[in-house]
């Protein structure tokens, strides 16, 4: 069996392995697996991805690992969850239209690694309805729900501004372990949702430390989805950082991306968003500067609290037995949530967003955000870290998708996927193991890949991508030459698209997605 093999040869990779720190070494040499998701996060926020804001900790798992430039999500909150879970894609497992329990076809991550003798913990954010320590983890801290006050997710508290709120989704679900908090009120008058995700993760990993058995950790922030909440120092690092504008900072980040190589050389960077007023003729530059103030600082703060997740785990003597993974779960927002438009971003008080002036750059090179199909929606920045394997860092362009890592945490773990759970036959994954890739061997990604939510739909065959919207034509294009989406090819080669055409509607009809109804004049569809 290849698990086997695998983990036969970590086994002895471990025994010779040295250590960081005093810790005696478990005598269970498999390797522990963090996994680590941020939030609405453009593709070029963090250092390492183009980015100008400071991200020394993701930057310095990058400089030691793997980046992925072709790695994929689902465009949007809870069913990138779902997949990554599952390794199935959401609609398979009742989550391709709205948060809600999964279906009995399917397991968790967690579910199988705790099979295979992991202590599975989570903190962060589910954005479902079951809770996570029925669906695999032992422990869990977090807001079940979606976007939420990340000073206050619960009441008003003594001596404190009314919380900024989305008013008609309050109150949020709250869980620790099994105790549901709806709201949850947080006594810490220093909460902020960040730093408290960190927090119990850090306490889990002292909790546990001295179990002979390896760990599963799922760190889910919401940073930087909305609303926009900052420490003030951390704002202030970034006081006149964007004072030239969207504009500029597009620019900017497209000329760092081309240094680092991330791309072939030839890529163009997509045009200005025709939305996006000239930054010379806004009135209200100040208030804009300061919207990607606060969101830089919220990328600053949660890389300051992957910081402290490396320097634990290097404490604890696993820094080269630990697998980390670093995504998004959907490109950069363009959503406009102006629940407070008269105050300022930043403090418990406001509810703001970023919106699609500022997504636009945070998404550099991309067209399009969240919620849709092109790049700059399902295109996320993945980093992988494991030095046990990964001696020598290197920028791939394979794709891959949310669905492998379920795949590949079973490949480290030598763990053993059920035909059946709990008396419910279970769905094999769809994804791929990605230790091939982080082996350097080419040729072993996914050959079909396809994406569906709400109307916005996408399938990428090789190089090939259509992708559009349910109620209008397919806009073909070939991702070797044209990673920015800028030159359709549709009408230069229909047989193509009639090809991914049939290949979306047969994909859709299997897993449940929404099948596209555009007249079959173009594509020839049923």
């Amino acid at each position: 069996m290849k698990w086997l093999w695998l983990s036969v040869l970590l086994m002895l990779s471990g025994l010779f392995s040295c250590n960081h720190g005093s810790i005696e070494s478990k005598n269970d040499q498999r390797p522990n697996i963090i996994l680590i998701l941020a939030d609405d996060m453009g593709y070029s926020d963090i250092g390492c991805y183009g980015g100008e804001i400071n991200t020394p900790n993701l930057d310095r798992l990058a400089g030691n690992g793997i980046r992925f430039t072709q790695f994929y999500n689902t465009a949007k909150c809870f069913p990138t969850r779902a997949s990554l879970m599952t390794g199935l894609y959401s609609h398979q497992v009742g989550m391709g239209r709205q948060p809600g329990n999964f279906l009995k076809n399917c397991v968790t991550i967690a579910q199988v690694l705790r099979t295979a003798g992991y202590r599975t913990l989570m903190s962060g954010k589910w954005h479902g309805t079951d809770l996570p320590v029925n669906m695999g983890f032992d422990r869990y801290y977090g807001l079940v729900d979606g976007a939420v006050n990340y000073w206050n997710p619960g009441k008003q508290r003594a001596g404190e501004p009314v919380p900024g709120r989305k008013t008609n989704m309050y109150p949020r679900t709250w869980a620790i372990d099994s105790t549901v908090y709806k709201p949850y009120t947080p006594d810490d008058p220093d909460f902020y949702i960040t730093d408290a995700f960190t927090d119990r993760a850090l306490e889990y990993l002292e909790t546990y430390k001295d179990e002979d058995n390896p760990y599963f950790l799922y760190l889910a922030y919401t940073a930087p989805h909305y609303p926009l909440h900052a420490w003030p120092e951390d704002i202030a690092r970034y006081k006149g950082r964007y004072a030239g504008g969207y504009d500029s900072l597009r620019q900017w980040r497209f000329r760092k991306i081309q240094e680092l190589g991330l791309f072939p050389e030839g890529i163009r960077l997509s045009p200005k968003d025709s939305e996006v007023p000239d930054w010379e003729d806004l009135e209200n530059r100040q208030e804009e500067e300061l919207k990607m103030e606060v969101y830089a600082a919220m990328v600053d703060r949660m890389d300051q609290n992957v910081g402290k997740i490396l320097k634990k785990v290097e404490e604890l003597g696993e820094w080269e037995n630990t697998i980390i993974f670093f995504l998004s779960d959907n490109g950069a927002c363009a959503e406009v949530a102006e629940f407070t438009p008269d105050i300022p971003p930043g403090p418990v008080e406001s509810y703001r967003s970023l919106n699609l002036p500022w997504a636009n750059a945070t998404n550099t090179p991309f067209r399009k955000y969240k919620n849709h199909d092109f790049e700059g929606g399902i295109c996320t920045p993945f980093i992988v870290h494991y030095p046990s394997l990964i001696q020598t860092p290197f920028i791939t362009d394979q794709p891959g998708h949310l669905i492998d890592i379920m795949a590949t945490c079973i490949d480290f773990a030598g763990a053993k996927y059920p035909g059946s759970f709990e008396g419910h036959e279970v769905l094999p994954f769809e994804g791929k193991s990605l230790l091939p890739a982080l082996r350097r061997e080419t040729g072993t990604g996914h050959e079909f890949l396809y994406w569906q939510w709400a109307n916005s739909v996408g399938v990428r065959k090789g190089d090939w991508k259509a992708v559009g919207y349910v109620d209008s034509p397919w806009e073909l294009y070939d991702l070797r030459n044209d990673r920015t989406e800028l030159n359709d090819l549709a009408a230069e080669y229909p047989e193509i698209v009639k090809e991914l055409d049939s290949l979306f509607n047969r994909w859709a009809k299997r897993t449940g997605a929404r099948i596209r109804t555009f007249g079959t004049e173009q594509t020839g569809s049923e």
